[in-house]
């Protein structure tokens, strides 16, 4: 919606009218937008444009079944492995307050991703079954140098739940 349709709509609706009339156009355009914005987790469930973007990035679940997923530069593992059905639980939707996401980077990619920071660190020395190539997936941004990147799962996460109930993402 651009600024005229928003002064043509107002015609119709008095109260609109009324709220617009002591306002210039360029003030208007601090309240309304006229391009299209993206809500939360909208770019996860955007499929790559170019090929050029495409990240192949390989988990590999408890149980060491492969599951090949097609992500793209920008996506968050975490975010990805919920696309695609991937039993990564993710229980505090990337906020880092848990360690539910959990994963084992393979050796080719864990020099390749920026170091953890110390929160990322306090919240891993935490995790059940930790390694030293353990990161979080919701800290872990897709580049074209992740390309072919393994994510192995660990056998167990530790969470709020003693029932074995695991949340679905929204």
């Amino acid at each position: 919606m651009n600024v005229g349709q928003i002064y043509r709509y107002s015609s119709c609706v008095p109260k609109l009218k009324e709220f617009l009339k002591p306002m210039s156009k360029p003030s208007l355009l601090r309240y309304f937008r006229s391009s299209k914005v993206l809500t939360h987790g909208e770019f996860e469930y955007q499929d790559p444009k170019s090929e050029e973007e495409v990240v192949n990035v390989t988990y590999i679940d408890k149980d060491g079944i492969s599951n090949n997923v097609r992500g793209k530069v920008g996506d968050n593992v975490l975010y990805l492995a919920h696309r695609h059905g991937i039993d990564m639980e993710g229980a505090c939707e990337a906020s880092l307050a848990c360690t539910t996401c959990h994963v084992y980077v393979e050796s080719d990619h864990l020099d390749l991703l920026p170091e953890a920071d110390d929160k990322e660190n306090d919240l891993l020395d935490m995790a059940p079954f930790l390694k030293e190539n353990s990161r979080l997936g919701c800290q872990i941004i897709l580049t074209k140098e992740l390309n072919g990147i393994q994510l192995q799962l660990p056998k167990a996460t530790r969470n709020f739940y003693v029932d074995g109930h695991k949340p679905k993402p929204h």
